[in-house]
């Protein structure tokens, strides 16, 4: 059979995605820190890019707060009309100060040295970018908490001052080195001792003896290797670790099932004194490493505010705080682009340039389709509180602002809203539908755990409920749940078992009584 070239001629749709249609979509997703970031980098790249002087709009600003315009420094005496003008503060530092301080004996210099002329700026457009360049404040209160801050001291750190006042010998320091690069974010010692001896050629014996020395270091209980372990080191610490205390810190297994009857009989007390020692133990620290953490933790901008307007109806605004600031120069472009090689490299500047600011201006208009949306369908909830918090997916979103899913996933993700129930992330307001008794309203998620949270803290030491009398009472209320729902639900809050809240709250009330 012969080969042979033949044309076909066929017709296909498909997506094409673009690097700038990529980049629109992670720019979309994109936090404040990250978008901040990621415009830092774009202009410094791009030369048509840059970031708003707000030197212009500040000089605007204070020349229509002064009363009368400025007097020309060549204007001659007595061409001051009688308008209720003020002299400047120049008038002090001419000739007649001297005069006035030779006749009446007083001195009329200036006594606020500091209170001079505003300093001249070396660089205008560089003053929001360094706050340590001369001239950068203007002698009011406009100064960073930030550099009042002290450093963060991590843990390790803080244990390496401690390890040279109590391990002396060299060799003993180096295991200690080791044991610390071995600890968790928590405090505890991850790591087996037989292991660390043959890493560093030594027997176990020494190891247990550094790492008893290292157990009486701050913060009390680091160097812990289980739980058990690091409240006893605390409790030693305290001279609180005698026998009764040793027997509950071993059995903190029937602790967390509250079999106070077991305790009290391993441990030799009565329920009194038992409570009292759980009263030491919730007083411990769990996690001695957790206050020294590694990262520093920042605060959360809104990405959308939410406050009731006059009429009665919520008035959804962006955050100018987090909405990015950037500019093209126009007139840089007609300057310098004049050969052809410059030329193409500008326009090329030029078009990423209007593809970033006009992918920004995008960006805000759906994250305020998407806000001003869900604020629509959550009115109720901003009205009366979580209890009224309707179910809601993507799709109801996506459809009623006709954009895909995908899209509305991308701009509730890392977005915060703050209203006058509190901030919020985006991701809060949609929840699965619970089902209604005979047909009625469906329930959100967030709101029935809700519900049977404050069932549980209401209930009483004599009337504890199960999880067979939460499901009852919620389908009193209209709400269909399963058993197996509610405990669920009730574990994922960290909710004990009615067996386990009887148990405490009636020896509880029982030391109350007393």
């Amino acid at each position: 059979m012969a080969l042979s070239a033949n044309l076909f001629l066929r017709q296909n749709q498909s997506l094409v995605m673009t690097p700038q249609l990529m980049q629109s979509i992670q720019l979309l997703q994109m936090t404040y820190v990250e978008l901040t970031q990621f415009i830092a980098q774009e202009v410094e790249k791009n030369p048509l890019l840059e970031f708003p002087s707000s030197e212009g709009e500040s000089g605007e600003r204070e020349a229509a707060d002064e009363p009368y315009p400025q007097q020309a420094d060549d204007a001659g005496d007595g061409e001051y009309e009688n308008r209720g003008e003020t002299l400047s503060g120049d008038w002090y530092d001419n000739g007649s100060s001297s005069r006035l301080s030779d006749e009446l004996d007083a001195n009329y210099t200036n006594v606020f040295p500091d209170d001079g002329a505003p300093q001249r700026l070396d660089a205008p457009e560089l003053v929001s970018q360094w706050k340590s360049m001369p001239g950068s404040t203007d002698g009011t209160d406009n100064y960073d908490l930030d550099d009042f801050v002290a450093g963060q001291v991590s843990l390790r750190d803080h244990l390496a001052q401690q390890i040279p006042f109590i391990l002396p010998d060299m060799a003993d320091r180096l295991i200690a080195q080791n044991l610390v690069d071995q600890l968790d974010d928590a405090g505890y010692l991850q790591a087996d001792m037989a292991e660390a001896g043959e890493r560093l050629g030594t027997d176990a014996e020494d190891i247990e003896r550094v790492l008893a020395a290292l157990q009486t270091l701050d913060p009390p209980g680091v160097f812990a290797r289980n739980l058990a372990e690091c409240l006893a080191i605390q409790l030693r610490q305290k001279d609180r670790y005698d026998p009764a205390m040793q027997a509950l810190v071993e059995n903190l297994e029937l602790l967390a099932r509250r079999d106070f009857v077991t305790l009290k009989r391993l441990c030799g007390v009565d329920e009194e004194d038992l409570l009292d020692m759980l009263s030491e133990i919730r007083q411990l620290n769990p996690k001695p490493g957790s206050g020294f953490e590694a990262g520093v933790s920042e605060a959360i901008m809104p990405d959308v505010v939410v406050r009731p307007s006059s009429d009665g109806a919520w008035l959804v605004e962006l955050n100018p705080d987090t909405l990015p600031r950037v500019l093209i120069n126009q007139s840089y472009f007609s300057r310098v682009a004049k050969n052809g090689e410059d030329y193409a490299f500008l326009s090329e500047c030029l078009q990423s340039a209007n593809w970033l600011t006009r992918s920004l201006d995008q960006r805000a208009k759906t994250i305020m389709k998407v806000a001003s949306e869900i604020v629509r369908q959550q009115d109720a909830f901003l009205l009366h509180g979580v209890d009224h918090l309707r179910p809601l997916n993507l799709k109801t979103v996506a459809e009623a602002i006709k954009m895909h899913e995908s899209t509305v996933s991308r701009v509730t993700s890392n977005k915060y809203m703050l209203t006058p129930r509190g901030l919020f992330e985006l991701k809060y307001f949609f929840t699965v539908s619970i089902g209604a008794v005979e047909g009625g309203d469906s329930h959100s998620a967030e709101a029935v755990r809700h519900k049977i949270r404050t069932l549980i803290m209401q209930e009483s030491p004599d009337a504890v409920l199960s999880d067979d009398d939460i499901v009852d009472m919620l389908k009193s209320g209209g709400i269909d749940l399963a058993r197996r729902t509610v405990a669920k639900y009730r574990e994922a809050m960290n909710i004990a078992s009615s067996v386990q809240r009887r148990r405490e709250k009636r020896a509880l009330a029982k030391v109350a009584s007393f």
